[in-house]
């Protein structure tokens, strides 16, 4: 079978490997779908934030179908559509999927039933690949007890994790705007329904956001880990709002204004993937119907994996680069 490997850093191939086979406790899954996502540049260039082994698998933003069945296995059977979650905990030590432990950009693979979540019909595969990055903006949105009609929700960073925290917060029902950069990014969170966007690149962000708002958002959502995004966070929030700190930047210094906390008395909280709300996503997703395809702005088969990483590399030309398998 074929699979997209990083034999070493800097090193993607694209090549046959051997089929696998499931224990007892195990199923066979046929993947569909991979989404490539930012960490997997972090793992291709030897810079991951955890230690890593080479040669590895990535993939961890999958859709597949069970093909095989373990004699053990109760409640999942052939051609039950699933998804898996990507930090995975055994008797032995935690996992992550496509890092730690080889991932999905490979034509089948083998997991136990914990890591899996079956899909309901009306969660198409196109979503299903967008159901783990939209879990970690599910939970963003939800970490402060969530949101309604009532409130505003600024999310600062139009990547794919500020683009579906978006989608959740407009499938909750609030009105929602979306501050970045990237025409891009600004075009596909009008698509999913965002009631504004905002270049910070042209004019002062803080006080479009403030007029927007009329005095600050209720939630912000940081999900660029920039410098300049972090920096605003505190003044997009209104007195006694709260923010969600979901981009990654770990190792960075830059002066903030922390005292703005205490002055606004905001409630802050970190959150980091999103653990425990999976079968809430999927059924909020399921129910909702929300329309995450703009998302997914480019397609490409596992034989043009390559050509699909280097794609992806820039934010100008595409947001979340899907592989798909025969």
């Amino acid at each position: 079978m074929k699979a997209l490997i990083f034999d070493e850093p800097k090193k993607p191939v694209v090549t046959q490997v051997q089929m696998p086979s499931i224990t007892e406790n195990e199923v066979m899954i046929r993947t569909s779908r991979v989404g490539i996502c930012h960490s997997d540049y972090e793992l291709l260039a030897g810079q991951y934030i955890i230690p890593i082994s080479y040669p590895v698998t990535p993939g961890h933003e999958w859709v597949g179908e069970v093909i095989e069945v373990g004699h053990n296995i109760r409640g999942l059977s052939r051609g039950d559509r699933v998804v898996g979650e990507c930090v995975i905990k055994t008797p032995e030590r935690i996992h992550h999927f496509g890092f730690s432990m080889d991932g999905a950009d490979r034509e089948f693979f083998a997991a136990r039933p914990e890591w899996l979540h079956k899909l309901p019909d009306a969660v198409d595969d196109a979503k299903g690949a967008l159901i783990e990055p939209f879990t970690c903006g599910y939970y963003a949105v939800m970490r402060h007890g969530g949101v309604n009609a009532s409130n505003t929700v600024v999310i600062s960073g139009g990547g794919t994790i500020g683009l579906v925290s978006a989608a959740a917060a407009i499938g909750m029902g609030a009105r929602v705007i979306v501050v970045d950069p990237v025409p891009l990014r600004r075009d596909i969170a009008r698509r999913l329904g965002a009631d504004a966007t905002v270049d910070p690149s042209i004019g002062n962000p803080v006080e479009a956001v403030q007029d927007l708002t009329r005095g600050g958002a209720d939630l912000v959502v940081e999900c660029a880990g920039h410098p300049s995004s972090l920096a605003n966070v505190f003044d997009y929030a209104r007195a006694e709002g709260m923010v969600s700190m979901v981009g990654i930047n770990i190792g960075q210094k830059f002066p903030v204004e922390l005292g703005k906390i205490q002055i606004k008395d905001l409630t802050v909280r970190g959150c980091i993937g999103s653990p425990g709300v999976w079968p809430a996503a999927i059924r909020f997703l399921e129910r909702t119907g929300i329309d995450l395809s703009p998302i997914q702005t480019h397609h490409f088969p596992l034989d043009d994996a390559l050509e699909a990483l280097e794609l992806g590399k820039n934010p100008q030309a595409a947001v979340k680069v899907t592989l798909q398998f025969a």
